[in-house]
């Protein structure tokens, strides 16, 4: 009886449409692949919607090239929209393959590497959303643009979020690699500003490790409340004690993330 009322409820959700492109990255890839979600009623609407876009996206929403299964981030975010809670329109951008650690780093991630994710911030905070707010209906402002991403992609949503505050006005930061460096994000973030009404959302898994990366995110979270980050306003911190270094753990935990960024 209970696997036919699991099968029902999914019937009954309302659906979004995922699709994919492949656009230009001038100075990173001749072309790049987007995953991109529309919630549901977007095609029957004029409604406006907030946008969030995701580095390293290219499992957010199926399991295809992932470790532990995909986000099924398509599938929360119906969920969400049934409920009549907010949705955004997402932009998931696949990775570059073989150079996937030197375009989601500020950084060399290590010796003989380039750092890239620079460049990557720039194309995203410009002619991306440039183009998304040309060919999709988004709400425009910080308070409306969300980036974010896992691993490294969480590193650099972080760093992007400061760098490019006008831009990003939120940050999903899921088990960030912030060793990256020797620790250089925390130097970044202590004289960074972030103006308005920010929202961060940082966490990390206890089995990440063998429990070191955990710590580095707790400190990261002290940080960012001596920068007057007001936790449970403008900052979300997540200790998860079982939580493993994979899209399992980064799946389990994106209901709290998102009703924290979005209410």
């Amino acid at each position: 009886m209970q696997k036919s009322v699991t099968k029902k409820r999914k019937r009954d959700l309302l659906q979004g449409r995922v699709f994919e492109i492949a656009v230009p990255v001038p100075g990173i890839a001749s072309k790049r692949r987007l995953a991109i979600y529309l919630p549901p009623g977007y095609d029957q609407t004029a409604d406006h919607y907030p946008v969030a876009y995701f580095l390293d996206g290219q499992n957010i929403f199926g399991d295809e090239g992932s470790f532990a299964g995909g986000w099924h981030l398509h599938t929360l975010l119906n969920a969400r929209a049934t409920l009549g809670k907010l949705v955004p329109v997402v932009i998931g951008i696949h990775h570059g393959g073989t150079n996937r650690d030197e375009e989601l780093s500020p950084w060399p991630v290590e010796e003989g590497k380039k750092a890239l994710g620079d460049a990557v911030l720039d194309w995203v905070s410009g002619p991306l959303t440039e183009m998304v707010a040309k060919e999709l209906r988004i709400k425009k402002g910080p308070e409306n643009t969300l980036i974010g991403g896992s691993s490294l992609g969480g590193l650099l949503s972080l760093y992007g979020f400061f760098r490019h505050n006008a831009c990003f006005g939120r940050a999903l930061c899921m088990s960030p690699a912030l060793w990256v460096n020797e620790g250089e994000i925390f130097f970044y973030v202590a004289k960074a500003k972030a103006a308005g009404d920010p929202r961060v959302y940082l966490d990390c898994g206890g089995r990440e490790a063998k429990g070191v990366v955990i710590e580095h995110a707790r400190w990261m979270s002290e940080l960012l409340t001596r920068k007057g980050f007001v936790p449970g306003r403008h900052l979300l911190w997540r200790p998860d004690k079982r939580g493993a270094h994979n899209e399992r753990s980064w799946r389990r935990r994106l209901p709290r993330a998102l009703k924290f960024l979005y209410g």
